[in-house]
């Protein structure tokens, strides 16, 4: 009976302490982790803002962005920057290592940053594909994008300014030279407000700021975010424009819509859809592209020539492809445009050696073979212009109508019609062919 009694209690007791640590498990505060580690690229921005949502919906006590990148796309970080100044949860940064460029934009989005020993924060000027500095134009709208973003979170304007532009001086010369872009170590950061709390791990810089019971929720793209990373890529965005248009051309040259043209049709689909995701590319790109092959193809098979339709339906094509590339509008310069050209070129390239290959390889195919008479007519095949009546040669019948001297006369079972040699002749009489000359058919009374 003791041991009974003994056995129940201990029963209680685990299960009173396995209930009792799931309820405090419940209780838990959560922190989101949001990695900023790689490349700021498209894609990046919609994994922030899904993960900046599912926090406020899971009622989580902060988002942690861990950030160690040396930048990227600007487009991409001022997106960012919005969804972390907008979001409903409380968001604070944890540099680990570095946050360079477009990293520092996100990083001084947060109202609280953390820091690792060593780590390094600045140098935000943008550039262009070939690493040099970027128009005035596309550095003073940086420019403005930093400051204001350490002006909302109660931080010097002027040090946001000095990561950007090189000819902005500080007060304090031994921070920056002039002529040098502004770079700050963990412990500069934290003399000039830019670091709120040195730490050496996550677990730390939030225990730093008050989370020191949480349970850390790490996130990652989902499989949508890593497949439109990947289609929005440049070398990927040129295949799949080569693809699409040579899928096109083949449609167009062929009359046949097969897999060759599905894959063309597949390739565009994915390109504008992978655009359209990360807001760069909208309707009126995918429409003016419609709109292109359809002046195209009515220039073909409708218009004679190639005048003002297949003009304009080419611009239209080329112009929707550079705009769905482009995407903002307000930063378009002579920088902003060296990646969309380069990529256009690229696939265009590809393009010329896909329809040499096509016109190579083409009349092979058994698809081709089907829209294209590759047989020679001759008459050894059974191919003739017109009917072969030498056999007629040496026969005899009747003339049905007078023959004056053209006219209509009975050889054999068939009607046939006959000239003379200039005699008349009249209906009744026989007649007897004497020679052809090919439909010609002439004859002379018997």
């Amino acid at each position: 009976m003791n041991r009974l009694k003994i056995f129940s209690s201990a029963l209680n007791l685990f299960l009173f302490l396995v209930i009792g640590s799931e309820a405090l498990h419940a209780q838990q505060k959560t922190v989101y982790m949001i990695e900023i580690t790689d490349e700021v690229d498209l894609g990046m921005s919609s994994y922030v803002r899904r993960v900046l949502s599912e926090a406020h919906e899971e009622n989580a006590a902060a988002v942690m962005l861990h950030v160690n990148t040396f930048g990227g796309r600007v487009d991409v970080a001022t997106e960012i920057r919005d969804a972390v100044m907008n979001s409903r949860v409380p968001v604070v940064a944890f540099v680990d290592k570095r946050a360079i460029s477009a990293g520092a934009l996100i990083t001084i989005a947060a109202p609280k940053i953390a820091m690792v020993p060593g780590g390094t924060i600045g140098a935000a000027t943008p550039v262009d594909q070939t690493g040099q500095k970027a128009s005035e134009k596309v550095v003073s709208y940086m420019r403005s994008e930093m400051r204001s973003t350490a002006e909302h979170n109660g931080r010097d304007p002027g040090i946001a300014e000095a990561m950007v532009d090189e000819s902005i001086a500080l007060a304090d010369s031994s921070y920056k030279r002039q002529g040098q872009l502004l770079s700050l170590t963990t412990e500069e950061a934290v003399k000039l407000g830019y670091c709120d709390a040195v730490a050496p791990t996550a677990e730390e810089a939030l225990r730093a700021f008050g989370y020191g019971d949480v349970r850390i929720i790490e996130t990652d793209y989902s499989w949508g975010e890593s497949l439109v990373r990947f289609l929005t890529n440049p070398i990927m965005s040129s295949i799949l424009i080569m693809l699409g248009l040579g899928g096109i051309f083949y449609a167009v040259k062929t009359g046949h819509v097969g897999s060759l043209a599905g894959v063309g049709i597949a390739s565009i689909a994915l390109f504008f859809g992978a655009q359209y995701l990360t807001d760069l590319a909208t309707f009126v790109e995918v429409l003016m592209f419609i709109a292109g092959v359809a002046l195209i193809v009515l220039e073909i098979f409708v218009i004679p020539g190639f005048g003002i339709a297949g003009i304009s339906g080419a611009v239209l094509v080329v112009a929707s492809l550079f705009l769905a590339l482009v995407g903002n509008l307000d930063l378009l310069s002579s920088d902003s445009i060296t990646a969309p050209l380069y990529t256009l070129a690229a696939s265009f390239i590809g393009l010329t050696i896909l329809v040499v290959l096509m016109f190579r390889y083409l009349p092979k195919s058994s698809a081709f073979n089907r829209f294209v008479l590759n047989t020679t007519p001759t008459a050894a095949t059974g191919f003739v212009s017109v009917p072969d009546y030498r056999e007629l040669v040496g026969s005899q019948g009747a003339a049905l109508t007078t023959l004056r001297p053209a006219g209509v006369a009975q050889l054999g079972a068939e009607r046939y019609d006959v000239i003379t040699e200039g005699e008349y002749i009249h209906a009744g009489e026989q007649v007897k062919v004497v020679t052809v000359e090919g439909r010609r058919i002439v004859v002379r009374r018997v």
